[in-house]
């Protein structure tokens, strides 16, 4: 099995070939070619083969959210209490007030650096992309999909 490469803010975006460059496209096509198909030929049957075509295309992109949204509650979950496993007491009391993309971007921070960057991140009301930003010694996530 290859060695997995390093992460960084740089390359930690994950991209499924068969997803991304394969699914998503051809459904969306399909449904630019049913919308395409039924101007020039308007037509009960063509009517349904662009509404099918639409249908399937949000299928696709929405069944990828909900599989998203799930990774980020369990991130979420993980965060917290990895942070209150690392945080000291004064912070740890502050988990709470930590966004839903800060607990998220605050995954890749190694443990050493989580809880000056965790203050910080309450401090300046950091973004997500800040925080990564910020992040020395990058935690690498291989299983986000």
């Amino acid at each position: 099995m290859a060695e997995k490469k390093p992460q960084t803010f740089a390359n930690y975006t994950r991209w499924d070939p068969l997803y991304h460059f394969f699914a998503l496209p051809v459904f969306f096509l399909l449904a630019l070619a049913g919308m395409v198909h039924f101007l020039w030929r308007p037509g009960w049957h063509t009517g349904l083969m662009f509404v099918a075509g639409v249908a399937l295309a949000i299928a696709v992109f929405k069944i990828r959210l909900y599989a998203l949204r799930v990774q980020d509650r369990v991130i979420r979950l993980e965060e917290r209490l990895r942070l209150t496993a690392l945080l000291p007491e004064p912070l740890r009391s502050r988990i709470p007030e930590l966004t839903e993309g800060q607990l998220i971007a605050l995954r890749f921070a190694s443990d050493a650096e989580v809880p000056k960057l965790t203050e910080r991140a309450l401090a300046e009301k950091l973004s997500r992309e800040d925080i990564k930003k910020a992040i020395q010694n990058w935690r690498p996530d291989y299983w986000r999909v």
